[in-house]
């Protein structure tokens, strides 16, 4: 890491909050012994966020075996409620990229899942022309298998990242010699969800040692023999979300992932 030098983020035009969502998510994974390394929080104003400078580093697979068990210790911290965001943040929504993210308080995450990850933005996509109203048909079936439960499990609200794809999971070290490698979150959208949703993000757009860190997660975290069979389920948010941001290609592959859980 950069020996205390800052990098200083800005956006013309945020909305109101922006950088105070980011702020609040970041100190909120920074909270848990024997979580991931985030990024430093060094100030943040309406229009900009300044935090600690990485030096990017080539990743191992330790350190991707590190942050999988990191990773599942993270969700282990919990959360009040699946959609609740940062104890600090007292707005209905948040952020994912530019586009805004629901949040509240729901008691089971496939109720959660359908109402405020999925969706939203089926509608916005329809709204927009990227997803047809076939398509949308498909996904909201799966939503209502959501919604009666046939997805949910025992597990807890888990804290997570909400936006871990690879860009933001920066390894970083100082650059000398024999100096451990360490990963660090950037950028989160935090929430509670389920833990999943993080690792199945980072299988969608892709990770160094991707198999090493899914599985030292699995093992930490107790996920089920068949946790896999789920992925395509978890993928389904980001999925949409850049059918809204970046196309009609995004709808298409979130159909065909759909069609698989309806």
């Amino acid at each position: 890491m950069g020996d205390g030098e800052v990098f200083v983020k800005r956006r013309t035009g945020a909305p109101a909050g922006f950088f105070e969502w980011e702020a609040a998510g970041l100190r909120w994974l920074a909270e848990p012994a024997g979580g991931p390394t985030v990024v430093e929080v060094r100030a943040v104003t309406p229009g900009s966020i300044t935090l600690t400078r990485l030096d990017p580093v080539r990743p191992d697979r330790s350190a991707a075996e590190r942050f999988g068990r990191h990773l599942a210790a993270l969700h282990a911290a919990g959360a009040d409620a699946f959609g609740a965001p940062p104890p600090e943040w007292r707005d209905p929504t948040g952020w994912i990229g530019r586009q805004s993210l629901p949040l509240g308080r729901w008691d089971r995450w496939g109720a959660f899942y359908a109402t405020a990850r999925l969706l939203p933005y089926v509608r916005a996509a329809v709204d927009n022309g990227n997803l047809g109203r076939d398509g949308a048909t498909v996904v909201e079936r799966v939503c209502d298998r959501l919604a009666a439960g046939e997805f949910d499990d025992d597990r807890p609200p888990a804290r997570i990242h909400g936006d871990l794809w690879g860009g933001n999971l920066l390894y970083a070290g100082s650059g000398r010699p024999g100096d451990m490698v360490q990963a660090v979150l950037i950028d989160p959208a935090a929430h509670g969800g389920h833990g999943q949703t993080d690792l199945a993000m980072l299988e969608l757009f892709g990770t160094p040692h991707l198999e090493v860190l899914a599985g030292a997660y699995a093992q930490a975290a107790g996920l089920p023999s068949d946790w896999a069979s789920r992925t395509g389920l978890h993928q389904l948010h980001p999925l949409l979300v850049h059918a809204v941001s970046h196309g009609p290609s995004y709808a298409q592959e979130a159909v065909a992932v759909a069609r698989r859980y309806a």
